[in-house]
């Protein structure tokens, strides 16, 4: 079974940062795009930034020059550096990837459980 685990959110002070993780496991054929998604309360979940297998990344403007995404495709493993956080950051921030399991051979659409981020000011 093909499960998706973030690591990394916590409790931060504006001006700080954070790395979140979010490693793949299962059996898996092959990963396409991957990225990072948030949710604050009351709120639509909104993209924040992806990335696809070769490295060309897209971001939300909100972010751009504060957050930096990248993976390691040996260790399917996607990663979210978040420089400068505001208050504003503040949001369950899930992760994503659309990728082909052994099992199916089906690309499908697959998210983590999220991970909470609190940036106090």
């Amino acid at each position: 079974q093909v499960q998706l685990v973030e690591s990394g959110g916590g409790l931060v002070q504006a001006g700080g940062s954070l790395r979140l993780s979010c490693a793949a496991s299962g059996s898996i054929f092959s990963i396409n795009d991957m990225g990072w998604y948030r949710q604050a309360p009351g709120k639509q979940r909104e993209l924040v930034a992806t990335i696809t297998s070769g490295g060309r990344t897209n971001y939300a403007n909100s972010v751009k020059d504060r957050f930096t995404i990248s993976r390691d495709n040996a260790k399917k493993t996607v990663y979210l550096q978040m420089n400068s956080l505001k208050p504003e950051d503040t949001a369950a921030y899930y992760c994503n990837a659309l990728l082909i399991p052994l099992a199916t051979h089906r690309l499908g659409d697959y998210w983590g459980q999220g991970t909470q981020v609190t940036v106090s000011s």
